[in-house]
């Protein structure tokens, strides 16, 4: 009873009643259009009879089929569907009920088809007229938001718009929308119309007042985005944005997603379309381990590797806070998913070799790595420890253990090498392949550029530097970078991993290349801020390793295409495995006596494109890298 109480409060016993009544209405309406509106003597009586049937059984089963649950000011086609589904039904009852009274002599059908008819007319359009005078003339006169254009008059714009007029106190009021089809000239969309295009938007802000600037297009390029921002900026409105179609999937469009314009905007990478049922051939109900589970992309490959329902993801990290983390976050998220949490070091082959013979992974995503060149270029020792010796005790160990997947993560620091980073991970690529010759295990590797957002990237780093008033630090004017996200990097490593047969270099679509400088430009102008004004750019030369672009190609690999658009296989150059076991013996000889001279010396025989960026010295501390004077004048020996 107090569930009934809460759903028929005094709007609702009135809605209740309002139907009933039209259910009269529709009925009688039927009869009168039938008979030109002269019942004969000889239907009355059905009409009387018919009349009670229709006020006994309509009503039981409009009262019972939860139609009353529903919000009118939210009206739409599924309660549409919801109300034929429920006219219809009570018709039938209704017509069944009437002939089993009559012992099922003859009824004039057309009454009770014009019945139906005029009843689901009257019962969808009393439940969308309130809606309709709603959105028409209370929400207008009531809207106090900021002058709004809203750029796109698609699905997007039209989900917003609709949201935006359901708000009586709206942040927003829409003017017009902005679109560059020709075809939506002049036209209107929920009543507001396409003023015109992105080519005349600063025109269009001045014409309307605008103060606000909404993107509602999540297909929009980087470059759409930025001459936007460019015009917005221009006109000092304020800008916003939707967010991509991957994060708006799941769920309609709400005011509270809009949000500020960042540098993933302007960059504008494309929304990446994956073969989920190929993914989940061979993830879902799987063992899986990731190794650096705890990092920036080994956190988010655990993220997407736990949407295929895997039997149990294995999370693989030397730092237990982070892991900590990690496992709290997924278990939230995905609370029927068996995780196990472990702490260790890929260095350590007992270990190792207990996890592999516990938990029996069949596939693994080797992502533990150390990748800051700087800090590399300081500690060689640890490089060809972590990046090479680990890899070598992960690859070794899946092979034994006659794992189905093995995908490395690679990095476009390893073509063409200048740093100690890079060098160590093209060395890791090339055993790698060399293992994948005589292996039962699909070992793939993956290279990719730098990835937004994750640990250590420019992004962070510039926002904090924003954040204290700058000046912001960009190494040389003329550095560029390949970027992509660190989702869009990790869904296509998953794909990878599916098409691989064993002992391909996978080499993920990039894009265009950004320049650094350009990328904090944009990033102070998004604080609001003008650059070399409010916010200053210093240039601090390029740091020990470093080179002004970055490859993704090694001279003599080939590229060919690959079932996946943004995924392209490196032809592979060609290494002896017994060769790469004696270098890397002699390797690992000289890294354990920290003998630094011939750490460069096998590196650069093993990786023949290797060219250091700057002269070492012999006499370094342990594990430690002695560099050049003017690169670091305040401090000679690191140690």
């Amino acid at each position: 009873m107090r569930r009934f109480g809460t759903v028929f409060n005094k709007k609702r016993l009135l809605v209740f009643a309002i139907d009933i009544v039209l259910m009269v209405i529709a009925f009688t309406l039927s009869f009168l259009l039938r008979f030109d509106f002269r019942i004969p003597p000889e239907m009355e009586e059905i009409f009387r009879k018919g009349l009670l049937i229709i006020v006994l059984t309509k009503p039981l089963v409009f009262l019972t089929s939860g139609l009353y649950r529903s919000l009118w000011r939210y009206a739409s086609l599924q309660d549409g569907i919801e109300i034929f589904k429920i006219v219809t039904l009570s018709s039938i009852i209704s017509v069944f009920t009437l002939s089993y009274i009559r012992h099922f002599s003859p009824l004039p059908r057309s009454i009770f088809l014009l019945d139906w008819l005029l009843l689901f007319s009257m019962i969808a359009a009393s439940r969308l007229i309130w809606r309709v005078y709603r959105e028409t003339y209370i929400i207008p006169s009531l809207s106090e938001g900021h002058r709004t254009l809203i750029v796109g008059a698609g699905h997007a714009a039209s989900l917003l718009l609709k949201e935006i007029r359901r708000q009586p106190h709206s942040l927003y009021h829409v003017v017009g929308l902005v679109d560059d089809s020709s075809e939506k000239q002049g036209m209107r969309l929920h009543g507001i119309p396409v003023v015109g295009t992105t080519h005349n938007l600063s025109v269009l802000v001045r014409d309307h007042n605008v103060e606000d600037v909404i993107i509602a297009n999540p297909s929009i390029s980087g470059k759409g985005v930025r001459e936007i921002v460019k015009a917005c900026e221009h006109c000092n409105v304020r800008f916003k944005i939707l967010p991509s179609i991957r994060d708006l999937i799941g769920g309609d469009i709400t005011v509270s997603q809009i949000k500020d314009v960042d540098i993933e905007d302007l960059l504008g990478r494309e929304t990446v379309t994956l073969d989920e049922q190929a993914i989940g051939a061979y993830l879902t109900g799987k063992r899986v381990l990731v190794t650096g589970a705890a990092g920036s992309i080994g956190s988010e490959i655990c993220r997407q590797v736990a949407r295929f329902k895997p039997a149990k993801v294995v999370l693989f990290d030397a730092a237990e806070t982070p892991l900590f983390f990690l496992e709290k976050e997924l278990m939230e998220s995905h609370p029927n998913l068996r995780l196990i949490p472990v702490i260790g070091d890929i260095r350590n082959q007992e270990r190792v070799e207990m996890v592999f013979d516990e938990f029996m992974p069949e596939v693994v995503f080797h992502a533990a790595a150390y990748k800051h060149v700087p800090m590399m270029e300081y500690n060689p020792v640890e490089a060809v420890s972590n990046n090479i010796g680990g890899t070598k005790v992960i690859a070794d160990t899946a092979h034994r253990f006659s794992v189905r997947n093995f995908v490395m993560i690679s990095t476009d620091k390893a073509v063409n090498p200048t740093n100690i980073m890079g060098a160590t991970k093209r060395v890791a690529e090339m055993y790698v392949q060399a293992l994948a010759r005589s292996s039962s295990t699909k070992f793939t590797t993956v290279r990719f550029g730098n990835v937004l957002g994750s640990n250590g990237s420019v992004i962070p780093i510039f926002k904090e530097q924003i954040l204290s008033g700058g000046p912001v630090t960009v190494t040389d004017p003329e550095v560029v970078r390949y970027f992509m996200t660190i989702p869009e990097a990790s869904q296509l490593v998953l794909q990878a991993g599916c098409i691989g047969k064993g002992g391909e270099i996978f080499v993920l679509d990039m894009g265009e290349p950004v320049r650094i400088v350009e990328l904090a430009e944009e990033l102070i102008r998004l604080s609001g801020f003008t650059p070399y004004e409010d916010i200053d750019i210093v240039f601090t030369g390029l740091r020990p390793g470093e080179k002004l672009f970055e490859e993704l190609l090694i001279e003599g690999e080939g590229i060919k295409h690959t079932s996946h658009d943004k995924i392209k296989v490196a032809d592979a150059v060609e290494s002896d495995a017994a060769t790469i076991g004696d270098q890397l013996d002699v390797l690992f000889s000289r890294a354990r006596m920290s003998d630094i001279s011939g750490i460069m010396a096998s590196l650069q025989e093993m990786v023949v494109e290797y060219r250091p960026s700057y002269q070492f010295s012999d006499e370094p501390s342990p594990g430690f890298r002695r560099v050049r004077p003017d690169l670091f004048p305040h401090e000679q020996t690191l140690h």
